[in-house]
C-alpha cells in the first residue's frame, strides 16, 4: 500500500508479502444480522456457533478454490460469507463454507480487493486498494454475476484503505491523506458516495489496507479508524456518520512507515482494542496492543505476548477477543491476558478468517 500526507508520498512494501429476502421473517432476520454487525446486540451466528467457552478453539481450514492472497472477509450469518483478494478475486459461500465459489471480476485482474462488505447472499460491496484509479468501489446485486462500478478514485495521490456499512444503504470509506486530510466518503443510498471533509493528518501518517479493519462502525452513526507511520498511532472517532471527528493517541508502535494500528475491534461503544505493530518486524511484541474503556477518548498499553497482528475481532455471546497475523493467533477474555493458538491469517470476519494463498478457515469452538 501507499500512504500520503500532503504532497509527501511514502512507499510501503506491498502488504501482500506480509505473511506470505422475501417475507417478513426474512426481513426481520436480515435486520437482526445488520444490527449485530453494527454492534447493537450479539449475532445469531455467534450464539449458534459458540455454545461453549472459547477455551480450546481451532481454525478449521476450508477449500477456497483460489490461490489469491485474501484480505477481505464478511459474514452475513452462519451460512452466507463473502471474501476478496488479489487479482480481482472474490469468493462466496452460501452453505457455511462447505463449498466456495471463487471468481475474478472481468477486467479487474490487476485490482487488489482489500475490502468486502456483504449484505446478503446476492448483495455485496467490494473495495479495491491502490494508487489513483486502482482504488474503486463496486456493488453486486446478483451474487457476483455482475458488478456495478460505484466510484473510481480520480486523484492520483489517493489510496483507499477500508469500507464499512452501518446498514445496506449507509456506509463509509476511508482513504489515505490527500493534501493533508484523510479521505472520507459516505453513502446514504448504497449507490452514490459523497466526499466529506476528512480530519487533518500529521506528517507521515496514514492508514493500512491490511484487513479491512483499520476502520470499524457501530450502531447507526459511530465510526473509528486507526493510523500508522511515524506520525500515526492515533485513533479517530466519529459520532455523526463521518462528518466530524475527534482524535486520541494510542500507545501502539508507530516508529516506522510499516508500523502502527492495523485493526480495531469494539464490544460496545466504550470497550475496544487497537492491534498492530510492525509488519516488517512481525515477531516483535513491542507495543502491539492498546485498549480503551471510554469509546476511544483514551487508550492504555497492554503488554501482549504476541508480535504484529493485522486483524482483531470481538466475539459476542461468549465475550471473547481474537487477533491474528502472520505469526499466529491469540484469544482473550479480558483483553489483558492472551492465549496463543495455531493459525496465521490476514483478516477476520467472524467466524471466518482469510489469509495468504487462498487460505480460509472457520473458528471451531468445542
Amino acid at each position: 500500500m501507499m500512504w500520503r500526507s500532503g504532497n509527501t508520498v511514502v512507499q510501503i512494501a506491498n502488504l501482500r508479502r506480509v505473511a506470505n429476502p422475501p417475507g417478513e421473517a426474512s426481513s426481520k432476520l436480515q435486520q437482526r444480522d445488520w444490527q449485530s454487525r453494527a454492534g447493537l446486540h450479539p449475532a445469531p451466528l455467534a450464539l449458534a456457533l459458540l455454545s461453549g467457552l472459547l477455551s480450546a478453539q481451532t481454525w478449521m481450514p476450508q477449500q477456497s478454490g483460489t490461490n489469491a492472497d485474501l484480505r477481505g472477509v464478511s459474514a452475513v450469518n452462519s451460512k452466507i460469507v463473502w471474501a476478496s483478494g488479489t487479482k480481482g478475486t472474490f469468493l462466496r459461500s452460501a452453505d457455511g463454507g462447505a463449498t466456495w465459489k471463487a471468481a475474478t471480476m472481468p477486467g479487474a485482474a490487476d485490482l487488489d480487493f482489500r475490502g468486502i462488505w456483504a449484505v446478503d447472499d446476492k448483495t455485496a460491496f467490494l473495495l479495491s486498494s491502490g494508487p489513483g484509479e486502482k482504488s474503486r468501489i463496486y456493488k453486486t446485486a446478483d451474487s457476483g454475476a455482475s458488478w456495478r462500478p460505484l466510484q473510481i478514485n480520480a486523484d492520483p495521490k489517493g489510496f483507499w484503505d477500508a469500507i464499512a456499512m452501518w446498514d445496506p444503504d449507509h456506509g463509509i470509506v476511508l482513504g489515505d491523506p490527500v493534501n493533508g486530510r484523510f479521505t472520507i466518503m459516505t453513502t446514504s443510498d448504497g449507490v452514490t458516495w459523497q466526499a466529506q471533509k476528512g480530519p487533518a493528518a500529521t506528517a507521515q501518517e496514514g492508514a493500512f489496507a491490511a484487513s479491512n479493519s483499520s476502520l470499524v462502525v457501530r450502531g447507526s452513526r459511530e465510526a473509528w479508524f486507526g493510523t500508522g507511520g511515524t506520525g500515526g498511532g492515533r485513533v479517530f472517532h466519529s459520532e455523526d456518520g463521518g462528518k466530524t471527528w475527534t482524535v486520541a493517541k494510542a500507545p501502539v508502535r508507530h516508529d516506522s512507515a510499516s508500523a502502527g494500528i492495523f485493526s480495531l475491534a469494539f464490544s460496545d461503544s466504550m470497550h475496544g482494542i487497537a492491534a498492530g505493530g510492525d509488519y516488517m518486524d512481525s515477531q516483535s511484541a513491542t507495543d502491539t496492543l492498546a485498549i480503551t474503556d471510554d469509546g476511544g477518548k483514551t487508550w492504555k498499553p497492554v503488554a501482549a505476548p504476541f508480535g504484529y497482528r493485522s486483524a482483531a475481532a470481538y466475539i459476542p455471546g461468549v465475550k471473547k477477543w481474537v487477533v491474528t497475523g502472520p505469526s499466529g493467533s491469540n484469544w482473550s477474555a479480558d483483553r489483558l491476558t492472551w492465549t496463543a493458538f495455531a493459525g496465521a491469517y490476514n483478516a477476520i470476519g467472524f467466524p471466518w478468517a482469510v489469509g495468504a494463498a487462498g487460505a480460509i478457515a472457520l473458528l471451531d469452538v468445542p
